[in-house]
């Protein structure tokens, strides 16, 4: 099993940035699949997350309005559409993938909003 992110970054605040995350070794439409993230000195917490059946999707009331999250189940790949970055909005984003009890990690991608 694999989940590998990219695009992340530094950019400045107001900017935008998409993750992207591919998962392989699993049947990737029937998990729920999320992003966490993660600062420095902070827990870890979930920032969005889209599940399998119907694609309803969740989002931490900080990053509402501002992140998107979608998924390929063609392509095995979930994405994490960020716009109007803030300085707070940086952290370590990991991709998660979720069905009953087996549980997935990505490795993890820096994203930094800096000027």
């Amino acid at each position: 099993v694999q989940l590998v992110e990219s695009g992340g970054g530094l950019v400045q605040p107001g900017g935008s940035l998409r993750l992207s995350c591919a998962g392989s070794g699993f049947t990737f439409s029937s998990y729920a699949m999320s992003w966490y993230r993660q600062a420095p000195g902070k827990e870890r917490e979930l920032v969005a997350r889209i599940f399998s059946a119907d694609g309803r999707t969740n989002y931490a009331d900080s990053v509402k309005g501002r992140f998107t999250i979608s998924r390929d189940n063609a392509k095995n790949t979930v994405y994490l559409q960020m716009n109007s970055l803030k300085p707070e909005d940086t952290a370590v984003y990991y991709c998660n993938a979720y069905y009953r009890s087996n549980g997935y990690w990505g490795q993890g991608i820096q994203v930094t909003v800096s000027s």
